[in-house]
C-alpha cells in the first residue's frame, strides 16, 4: 500500500536549511549553565539556562560591543563565563584609579564586564581584576535566557548581533528543552 503525504507549512528551502544545519553541520547552538550574581539582571542571579550561539572563530566581525559572550576562565581553562564584551583591540582603556596608567588593547585582545553594577570587582571577576583576554577564548555568544518557566526571553545584545540572531532563534529555540535540561 502507497502512503500520499501532503505538504506542511514548511517551504522547501526551510526544510534543505534545517536539514543541513542539524545533520551536515550540527547545530549552531548549545545550552550553558550559569548561577551567579556577576550578570544580573540580565541572567538571573540564581540558575540560568542559556541558548548560545557557537563562534568558532572570535574576531570584531563576529562579536560586538555590548554582546554577552561566553569564554574560558582566564584562572581556569575548564571552566567558562559570562561577561560582557566592553572594549576590542584599538580601545584606550582608562581607570577611575589615577593611580594606574592607561592603556591600549592590543591585537585580538578584549575586554570583558560583569553587568551587576553592584559587584565590587573581586567579586565580578571580569577585566578589572585579570585585564585583557585574548579574542581565542571566546566561545559563543549567549541569545537567550531561561531563569524560570515563566521568565525567559532573548538576551539584549548589541543591534548587530540581535539582527545575526533572530532567524537562528527561530530554528534552533527549543524552550521545552531548555526546560529539561534546566537546573533550578
Amino acid at each position: 500500500m502507497e502512503q500520499s503525504y501532503k505538504r506542511g507549512l514548511i517551504s522547501d528551502r526551510e526544510l534543505y536549511d534545517t536539514v543541513w544545519k542539524n545533520v551536515f553541520q550540527g547545530k549552531l547552538t548549545y545550552l550553558h549553565w550559569n548561577k551567579g550574581e556577576a550578570m544580573a539582571p540580565t541572567i538571573g542571579e540564581q540558575a540560568s539556562t542559556l541558548l548560545v550561539r557557537k563562534i568558532p572563530i572570535a574576531d570584531p566581525t563576529r562579536v560586538f560591543l555590548g554582546d554577552v559572550i561566553v569564554l574560558k576562565d582566564p584562572d581556569n581553562s575548564e571552566n567558562y563565563l559570562v561577561r560582557r564584551l566592553a572594549a576590542t583591540e584599538g580601545y584606550e582603556m582608562v581607570s577611575k584609579d589615577e593611580k594606574d596608567e592607561p592603556f591600549v588593547l592590543e591585537k585580538d585582545q578584549c575586554w570583558v564586564l560583569a553587568d551587576n553594577d553592584k559587584l565590587k570587582p573581586k567579586e565580578a571577576k571580569d577585566s578589572r581584576l585579570f585585564g585583557p583576554v585574548s579574542m581565542t577564548d571566546i566561545v559563543g555568544r549567549v541569545i537567550y535566557s531561561l531563569r524560570t518557566a515563566v521568565d525567559h526571553g532573548p538576551v539584549l545584545n548589541s543591534h548587530y548581533s540581535m539582527r545575526k540572531d533572530s532567524s537562528l532563534l527561530e530554528i534552533e529555540l527549543d524552550v521545552n528543552d531548555m526546560m529539561k535540561n534546566h537546573k533550578a
